[in-house]
């Protein structure tokens, strides 16, 4: 499915971080979708929780008919930023264990990974992480990166972590607090 059937009433879309712009969208005719990064501060934080979560904000006008072309590659070209810009990655979903787990275990050791919950995101969550199925060959959550560079989901960062070569990572990517 395309934004522009998700979001009929919609011209622009950004989603943030409590520190920077992840990604902005605008449809412009005749409806294709133009991206920015915003290096700026954002503050999108969800309820009381302490760590940083992803949401998106959006502008209402006109409605649009018409399907953006390469959205899933926009997508996946915002991902790439996403990762080159944040030290650690996690893509999760409120409601998994394995996202909680692999959340805890980065507050554990001291790391802040920038968090993008999918089922927040509205019809946009979908989207995304069929972008990182085709950047990483997962469809699971959660992903993980750190330093831009794939780890997997949670199997693959608690088996990093008891064999002693996930906090190298980490310290190699600055990620630690």
């Amino acid at each position: 499915m395309s934004i522009a059937t998700h979001l009929p009433r919609f011209t622009s879309i950004a989603l943030v971080s409590p520190h920077k712009t992840l990604l902005a969208a605008s449809l412009v005719p005749p409806h294709s979708v133009h991206f920015s990064v915003d290096h700026g501060r954002a503050s999108a934080f969800n309820g009381s929780r302490a760590r940083r979560v992803a949401s998106i904000q959006a502008a209402s006008s006109e409605p649009s008919s018409s399907s953006p072309s390469s959205f899933g590659s926009r997508l996946e070209e915002t991902v790439r930023k996403t990762l080159a810009e944040n030290a650690v990655v996690v893509y999760s979903k409120t409601w998994c264990s394995y996202s909680a787990e692999v959340k805890s275990l980065f507050k554990r050791l001291g790391v802040d990974p920038l968090v993008i919950e999918l089922d927040e995101l509205g019809p946009q969550g979908p989207q995304l992480q069929k972008a990182l199925e085709r950047l990483t060959g997962q469809h699971t959550v959660p992903n993980v990166f750190i330093g831009g560079k794939h780890i997997g989901g949670c199997t693959d960062t608690v088996k990093l972590h008891r064999n002693g070569e996930l906090e190298p990572l980490l310290s190699e990517a600055n990620a630690k607090s």
